[in-house]
């Protein structure tokens, strides 16, 4: 199966082609410049490389979320369009599992996805790899609320930190783990969203291009500013 993934939940996200769980290609995203310049010549500079062309795809593969509201809604449309023109099925996945799953392999029991959400807030979740269930479902907030939130499952745990805040988050997140907890900068997500929706493709899980909901955490700031300027 060949895949074509995008990320655009972060500033640079990143585009990759995928055959069987085998990178082909990975075009890291340029965060000098917005996703709209450049998410089409992205696109097509990964499947060049690759050695493919639109129609050899297979199965499309998005994050669908959190993340900054425009840079999302892009990919998303973008990623719905192509499905349509090239008769495809798409699947979303969740930035925050595609995080979880690049941690898989480092040897820890507790995983926390730590997206920069701005305003100095985190978009977090946290997982238990070994019992493959989920303890934290995700929420936009100060870091330091989350942590103290956590507590009843991370203290005298092992746990990983990983997305763009963990660095940002460093200190806080060694001087409340004492030490027991690592922060990781993973590479970029297009990847993980490919070989991920292999395997929910393969148990059936392919969708429509009009299925793709993202997955915002936080309302949009525009809704926001929109309903303060209406109250009286």
């Amino acid at each position: 199966m060949l895949i074509l993934s995008l990320d655009t939940t972060t500033r640079g996200g990143s585009v990759a082609v995928v055959r069987d769980d085998q990178l082909l290609a990975l075009v890291p995203g340029d965060a000098g410049r917005s996703h709209t310049e450049r998410l089409p010549a992205e696109m097509a500079i990964a499947l060049a490389q690759a050695g493919v062309t639109p129609t050899d795809i297979d199965l499309l593969a998005v994050a669908t979320g959190p993340g900054a509201f425009t840079g999302l809604r892009i990919g998303l449309a973008a990623m719905q369009g192509l499905a349509m023109t090239l008769d495809r099925p798409v699947i979303g996945i969740s930035a925050l599992d595609a995080l979880a799953a690049e941690a898989a392999n480092q040897g820890m029991t507790l995983v926390a996805p730590w997206m920069d959400a701005q305003r100095g807030e985190v978009f977090a979740s946290l997982l238990d790899l070994t019992a493959g269930r989920t303890l934290e479902t995700p929420l936009a907030a100060l870091p330091s609320a989350v942590l103290d939130a956590w507590r009843p499952h991370l203290d005298g745990q092992c746990a990983i930190f990983i997305g763009d805040a963990a660095q940002r988050d460093a200190e806080l997140i060694a001087a409340v783990g004492a030490g027991r907890w690592v922060v990781r900068t993973p590479p970029p997500l297009a990847p993980a969203l490919a070989r991920i929706a292999g395997r929910r493709a393969a148990q059936g899980e392919k969708g429509l291009p009009h299925q793709l909901t993202p997955i915002y955490v936080r309302r949009p700031d525009v809704e926001i500013e929109r309903e303060r300027r209406a109250t009286p």
